[in-house]
């Protein structure tokens, strides 16, 4: 068996975000394509190892699918699929080291298709977001060069060979100059996002959905918690939601600055976790600490950032 392709659709959270989830298995070695029919591809977990011993055991010897205790995280699948269409892995060689040697291993990837607005912006241009209706909400951001084709004409062939370039620092300031706007402007240069590949014309690729504007928000400091509470014939609507630190002053009472200097902080399972706890109900008690959420930056005094809407039953 090739892969193991198992479709979990849930709640239409808004006109704006479509959450079908999806969850694809792929041996490995071989090729995992993610793809969206509508939006864009934001990745909930993936992993390798083995957790059965019956998926991916076509042909290979029981010794190679005994131990079914194997299991590591993949972040390359997040950072080269996150905002993307269609993303197709080579596998082979995809995780940083093997986490259990002998056992034949496979890869499992859960995502949701976002439904948003897409811009591409080729080094030194600017980049206009726009919201008819609602504030910005960043998804993705990437500035680097990921194919020869984009922002590819009149650039010599040398400039446009290395296709696997990414600014590890991108999403951070497009947040902070878009998020809670209905119009923000960016431009595509390396003094604002670094130079991740000296000598490769890179471009600024960016995805963002338009949050409806009647939106309440939490924000629960690291191991305290909080109450999300809807009226009564109405229910609880997750928008966005974040464990980690996105700026410097929010929940830095008598926090040293070492605590509050990393601003560039997100949990990739925020918001899967907070849907689950409060998504369809009216009242909801949410917990902000490690044990939850898992710690996405040691050393960094966290919080938890929920944006939600109550909606008629």
């Amino acid at each position: 068996m090739v892969y193991l392709s198992v479709i979990i659709f849930t709640l239409l959270l808004n006109s704006r975000v479509l959450r079908s989830a999806e969850t694809v298995v792929t041996c490995d070695g071989f090729v995992q394509r993610l793809s969206c029919d509508s939006g864009v591809i934001h990745v909930n977990s993936a992993t390798f190892g083995r957790t059965n011993s019956n998926i991916c055991s076509v042909g290979r010897p029981q010794g190679q699918t005994v131990n079914t205790q194997c299991s590591m995280v993949v972040p390359e699948v997040s950072k080269r699929c996150d905002g993307l269409s269609v993303c197709e892995l080579n596998t082979q060689g995809l995780a940083a080291r093997d986490p259990c040697d002998g056992t034949y291993k496979y890869y499992t990837t859960n995502y949701i298709c976002i439904t948003a607005e897409k811009s591409l912006t080729c080094h030194g241009g600017y980049a206009y977001l726009k919201c008819e209706s609602g504030t910005i909400q960043i998804n993705t951001a990437h500035y680097g060069r990921t194919n020869k084709f984009t922002c590819s004409e009149g650039r010599p062939s040398s400039e446009l060979q290395n296709s696997n370039c990414y600014s590890p620092n991108a999403l951070a300031p497009v947040s902070k100059s878009c998020n809670g706007l209905e119009s923000c402007e960016l431009f595509a240069t390396q003094t604002v996002f670094t130079d991740p590949c000296v000598g490769t014309y890179k471009y600024l690729t960016v995805s963002y959905f338009c949050l409806p504007t009647a939106l309440r928000s939490s924000v629960i400091c690291e191991n305290a918690n909080n109450t999300l509470i809807c009226e009564q014939g109405t229910v609880i609507n997750i928008h966005t939601a974040n464990y980690g630190r996105t700026d410097r002053s929010t929940c830095s009472i008598r926090r040293p600055a070492s605590q509050t200097a990393k601003t560039d902080c997100y949990s990739s399972n925020s918001q899967p976790i907070v849907t689950d706890e409060c998504e369809g109900i009216n009242i909801c008690v949410l917990v902000a600490s490690n044990a939850v959420f898992s710690d996405p930056c040691v050393g960094t005094a966290k919080f938890l950032y929920v944006s939600y809407s109550c909606v008629a039953i």
